[in-house]
Order: structure tokens, then sequence, then C-alpha cells
């Protein structure tokens, strides 16, 4: 699994630095899922942040960038424009084998986590990809589908915002 390390080699110093775990027990007891380590140190680290002008990444602790707010929305949204499931494979939501919107993206692509079937199944990252209607599961941790995206290496969403080998961030207020 690709460490905050790693990230940072690409993407630079992180300087959110959050170290109170209250909202994300919050969130995790509003939801009824536990996100996994990977996600929540790199949230933790960046807060929230604007990758490669793409990718929105939003953090429980921030007063107007609020991950929990941004999953309800998110969830709520595809509940309503999926109903039939022609988009995603699986329904929006928390629940086991469901699909956890957790960044959205500049270019219409939305990022879910794959809440795992039982305990010992590993979290998985899909992404749904507006202009071609498409939605890929890469079945890797966050950490290493972001770091495949850092590096260009994410077919599904290609960083062309980036200086070439070099990505980017921005934190937002």
């Amino acid at each position: 699994m690709a460490t905050l390390d790693d990230i940072e080699a690409l993407l630079g110093e992180p300087r959110f630095h959050w170290s109170d775990p209250a909202p994300w027990d919050r969130l995790e007891r509003e939801l009824g899922v536990s996100f996994p380590a990977d996600f929540r140190e790199i949230a933790d680290a960046y807060g929230p942040v604007l990758i490669n002008d793409q990718v929105r990444l939003d953090h429980p602790g921030h007063a107007t960038r609020n991950l929990g707010e941004t999953i309800k929305e998110e969830i709520e949204f595809w509940l309503e424009e999926d109903e039939d499931q022609e988009n995603i494979p699986r329904k929006a939501g928390a629940l086991p084998g469901e699909l956890l919107p957790v960044a959205t993206c500049s270019q219409g692509e939305t990022v879910f986590l794959r809440v795992p079937e039982s305990p010992s199944e590993p979290w998985a990252v899909g992404v749904h990809e507006w202009d071609s209607f498409s939605f890929v599961l890469h079945e890797k941790p966050f950490s290493d589908w972001l770091l495949a995206y850092l590096r260009n290496e994410d077919t599904t969403m290609y960083s062309s915002e980036s200086d070439p080998g070099r990505p980017f961030y921005e934190p937002m207020k």
C-alpha cells in the first residue's frame, strides 16, 4: 500500500495536519462505516484540497468543506440520478457493498470507496466518468489509487491539468 510519504513525494508537503479524531468518529457513527486508515491519513494531512485543479477532497472537521455533508449530498444525488443503476454498478451509500462517494472532480468524475461486504474484504476505489458514462473499479486502496492518479497511471482520470511529472494541490477554504 502506498504511504503518505509516497503521496508527499509527488504532491508536496501537506499543510492541513489535522490530529483530532472526533470529527471522523462522529461521521463514522453517523454513516455506520469505518473509513480506511489510508484515506483518513491523506485527508488529515491535506485537508480540504483541490488536487491538479481536478480532484476535490473534503475533510470532516472543516466548517465549510465538510466531508460528511459532501458525502450525504452526493449519496442523495446518486440515489435520485441513478435509480435504475445505469451509471454505477451498485447503490450509492455506506452499507456493505455500496459505493460511498468521497471526492468530486472538476471534469465530472466522482470518486467512490466501495464499502467492503465483510471485515476481511479490502476497500476498493471506483471512478464514474460522466463524459463516457463509464464506471471503473480499481481493486486497490485509496492511497494506491491516488498515487496512480498523481503519476497519470489511472486511465479513468488522466491528470491532464498538471505539469508533466509534477502534480500540485491547493488548500481549499
